[in-house]
């Protein structure tokens, strides 16, 4: 039986989840693409889990290599997702995908007001080779629900832009020297977002390490 059983479907409030991932050519050194498909494979799981079918958790899974940004998942009930395993190629159109951000997180239709904040959880581990990636990520930290959104950024490995990453999440830049440090980033995300799910319906009690992305996100102002 899931904590979330008891509740009423008419209810719901979505917790959207945006994973940004970097599949630019140089995540196939040390191993980084095939570490972070494990752990996006076990976050899903992990949340679907929490969410046990209620459809209150959403992912959407935006990729920027290669030569432009695409969204494989987008605005999907957790326990629905159907997980392909990315490949890394390319340049690092980081610009591209802040703006894919910013075009999933904008869509009212399939993010309606009385959602929940989202999550936005950013994976690089380089630089941004689009000429434009800073007005795409001043356009994405600008708009309405930009603002509002929590933001976390992981830097993989010494070439990642870390003052780019800070400028994204608006705080502390977590980071991997190790390929296998990126399952322990989505480890905390994962805790993060089940933490507010449960949190919301007074089922668990606060953690500490993310009080204060549950306060951000249970607003009821969320947009």
């Amino acid at each position: 039986m899931s904590l979330l059983d008891g509740l009423a479907p008419t209810a719901a409030r979505t917790l959207p989840v945006i994973l940004l991932l970097d599949t630019s050519g140089s995540m196939r050194e040390d191993n980084k693409i095939d570490v972070l498909n494990d752990a996006v494979t076990e976050m899903i799981d992990e949340l679907a889990e929490v969410d046990a079918g209620h459809g209150y958790i959403t992912i959407s899974i935006l990729t920027f290599g290669g030569s432009s940004a695409q969204a494989i998942v987008e605005h999907t009930p957790v326990g629905e997702v159907e997980f392909s395993s990315l490949t890394a190629r390319g340049k690092t159109p980081l610009g591209d995908g802040f703006r894919l951000a910013r075009s999933i997180i904008e869509d009212k239709d399939a993010l309606p007001s009385r959602a929940y904040r989202p999550t936005i959880a950013l994976v690089s581990d380089g630089l941004p080779t689009d000429h434009n990636w800073a007005e795409e990520l001043d356009a994405l930290l600008a708009s309405d629900r930009g603002q509002k959104s929590t933001k976390f950024a992981l830097a993989v490995g010494a070439d990642a832009d870390r003052d780019m990453l800070a400028r994204f999440s608006g705080s502390q830049v977590h980071t991997a020297d190790q390929a296998t440090e990126i399952r322990r980033f989505l480890q905390f995300v994962t805790n993060t977002v089940t933490n507010v799910t449960l949190t919301a319906f007074d089922t668990v009690e606060d953690d500490a390490d993310s009080a204060a992305s549950i306060v951000r996100l249970q607003g009821d102002d969320a947009f």
